[in-house]
């Protein structure tokens, strides 16, 4: 069974069409680019699987139909996400933002809480404990008490990447994780990915428009413009489809590949 399953997924604005029929199965464990121009409908294809936007079409989790569900129930079944943007809190510490992203798994009573019972605080430690592990994967050791509205942009998109990853999900979706990163910080990132991917058997569903990543990290890539599937396959044969081509330079030609085109910074 697929770990996630998008089935004639469409989203309409009126009269724009935003994404038209758009399907694709995630096997559990692989990570799929999902890549295209601006515009081309990605973003709104993961708000839909997030449950911020409802189109037509069926979205399935393990199986289960999730299309319709509020974002809370979605990410209580094990859905988690980054944003283009940190959404973090600025005034709060890393360790505090990342405690943030327990919320789906935080079991205990308000009034236990209040009480500050036994098993409250027997809770509260193996909160901390989970989120000390993301803090050393992601080796934000030396940034935990730190505030985040003070740090380095390309150290909050790890904070970021570090929230999603303490709802201990078993599917990511990456909304351009890598976006204003220097070369030394999408390093760092992509080595994230890996680790995720290989120790914790992460599924991920990756908008990146660094293709030199996706041709290195991804097992599959699927292709968006103006809403529609143009191209889905391995790496090497989707970024040198001749549509894909089309899409991104506006040529058919093949001696200038996307991943030649947009090299790292």
């Amino acid at each position: 069974m697929a770990e996630l399953a998008i089935e004639n997924l469409s989203l309409r604005f009126g009269g724009l069409t935003v994404l038209d029929n758009v399907s694709f199965t995630v096997e559990p464990g692989e990570l799929m680019a999902l890549i295209g121009p601006n515009g081309a409908g990605k973003t709104s294809a993961l708000n839909c699987i997030s449950g911020i936007y409802r189109g037509s079409g069926a979205i399935r989790l393990r199986g289960k139909d999730i299309a319709g569900l509020a974002p809370h129930d979605i990410a209580r079944l094990g859905v988690a996400r980054t944003f283009q943007h940190g959404e973090l809190f600025p005034q709060m510490s890393v360790l505090e933002n990342l405690l943030t992203g327990r919320h789906a798994r935080i079991g205990t009573n308000p009034l236990a809480e209040m009480l500050f019972l036994p098993s409250v605080r027997r809770a509260e430690v193996a909160h901390r404990g989970e989120i000390e592990r993301i803090i050393d994967l992601v080796e934000l050791e030396r940034f935990r008490h730190a505030q985040v509205g003070a740090l380095p942009f390309g150290v909050q998109k790890i904070v970021g990447f570090a929230r999603a990853l303490a709802l201990e999900p078993t599917v990511m979706l990456l909304d351009e994780p890598s976006a204003g990163l220097n070369r030394e910080e999408r390093e760092d990132l992509a080595r994230f990915i890996l680790r995720i991917k290989q120790e914790l058997k992460m599924t991920i569903v990756w908008i990146e428009h660094d293709m030199q990543m996706i041709a290195d990290l991804a097992d599959r890539i699927h292709v968006l413009d103006y809403g529609r599937t143009i191209a889905d396959g391995k790496p090497d044969a989707v970024l040198s489809d001749p549509n894909v081509l089309v899409a991104y330079l506006g040529t058919e030609t093949v001696q200038s590949t996307i991943v030649q085109a947009t090299p790292l910074p």
